[in-house]
């Protein structure tokens, strides 16, 4: 049932919303405040879906498509949730118009939830004056509270997907907002409006596109997401020298995004396929994959740092037995549980588990060191991950 008045009621989630973002302290700027209070996130999602909070028969997530039409009262209250919102899977734009529910699929597109919006602009630091390059406009919605910040003159957003770029762009000018948009791929950045004083990605990279450090201006600051095959995630704010070179710190918390398109993994075949070639003899693991695959902190920081030891490498667990691939240079793992311990089999030109498992060795010994304690440094030698315990760890080539 579709409410008489829906901007008003409307108007009065956002400001619930604000309210909301305020006490979790997300909201000290009264200039962003306005900014939330003021951008009708609804108009950005017109339609997303939700899980159902079950799974079929397979195993796969029941996403659930919300619209207005559908029901209106669970679209306005989700768009005013601290939620993200997906609204495109596998690449594949849905008809609103008449949607499906979906089994499984991997997003590639959403409204983030507005809190880490918000914390993505602060954490950048952003100043009056200063000249933003946003990587991955998506719904608009992010673009729009920026452009309420800073003024849309100052913002310059691309985004990879032309339909994604058209439904933004339409809706940002309906809402008065104006900044230069393009399709383009954020892994080259913007050169028509560099240089930048800010580039802040929503999407995720395996190492620093070259790209932005040329287009930010000396002193300038790159905030991004770096993540991997194994799908470790950290945040980086980097600030840009003179000389190009760059260098800045992890940031804590736990945060992932979805990568950028031409950083996807590979696929990878059938794991059984490569477990076959495997020798048959194994030996007893120092470390079982639970140190990078658990739902903990510690878990999600670890499985960066794995992912840099072996960059090339994916995971997946079939039964009990987890394997370890790598599509790059053939080499394969898999450790199985057996008598309260887990047995390591190994192949091909790169020991995977023995590189991770060494790793691990030298983190505890350097007393478990939290993200925030390691600088990540890119110069004309290469991008290196580094801690003054801990031996340097590269990035994948860019």
């Amino acid at each position: 049932m579709t409410p008489a008045d829906p901007e008003t009621v409307a108007a009065r989630l956002r400001e619930e919303m604000a309210e909301g973002l305020a006490r979790d302290g997300l909201l000290d700027d009264p200039r962003w405040r306005a900014a939330v209070e003021r951008v009708p996130r609804h108009r950005f999602v017109p339609g997303f879906y939700l899980p159902a909070g079950e799974h079929d028969a397979q195993g796969l997530t029941v996403w659930e498509p919300v619209t207005a039409a559908l029901d209106h009262a669970r679209w306005l209250a989700a768009a005013y949730s601290d939620t993200t919102l997906i609204t495109q899977f596998d690449g594949d734009e849905p008809d609103w118009k008449a949607p499906a529910v979906r089994h499984g699929g991997a997003p590639t597109s959403s409204s983030t939830l507005p809190s880490l919006v918000l914390r993505m602009w602060a954490d950048a630091d952003l100043r009056e004056g200063h000249t933003v390059l946003e990587i991955g406009t998506g719904t608009g919605y992010s673009t729009a509270l920026v452009c309420e910040r800073l003024g849309s003159d100052r913002v310059t957003s691309v985004e990879v997907d032309p339909h994604r770029l058209e439904q933004a762009a339409s809706t940002l000018y309906g809402c008065g907002c104006t900044p230069t948009l393009a399709v383009a791929d954020g892994l080259y950045g913007y050169w028509p409006e560099a240089r930048f004083d800010r580039i802040v990605a929503a999407c995720s990279f395996r190492a620093v596109p070259p790209a932005l450090l040329a287009q930010t201006r000396a002193g300038g600051k790159i905030l991004l997401t770096l993540s991997g095959w194994l799908y470790g995630y950290a945040r980086v704010l980097l600030t840009v020298a003179a000389d190009g070179t760059a260098e800045g710190p992890l940031l804590p918390g736990t945060v992932s995004f979805m990568s950028a398109r031409t950083h996807a993994p590979p696929p990878f075949g059938n794991p059984a396929h490569w477990a076959a070639g495997l020798p048959k003899a194994g030996r007893a693991a120092l470390h079982g994959p639970e140190r990078i695959t658990s739902a903990t902190e510690e878990a999600f920081h670890l499985r960066f740092l794995a992912q840099c030891a072996v960059p090339d490498t994916q995971l997946t667990t079939v039964g009990q037995i987890t394997h370890l691939i790598d599509a790059v240079t053939g080499s394969a793992a898999t450790l199985t549980p057996a008598d309260g311990r887990w047995e390591v089999r190994e192949g091909g030109p790169v020991p995977l588990w023995e590189r991770i498992e060494q790793m691990l060795s030298a983190y505890d010994e350097a007393g478990r060191p939290g993200p925030e304690t390691f600088t990540l440094t890119v110069t004309g030698e290469g991008q290196h991950l580094r801690h003054p315990r801990l031996p340097a760890l590269p990035l994948p080539r860019p």
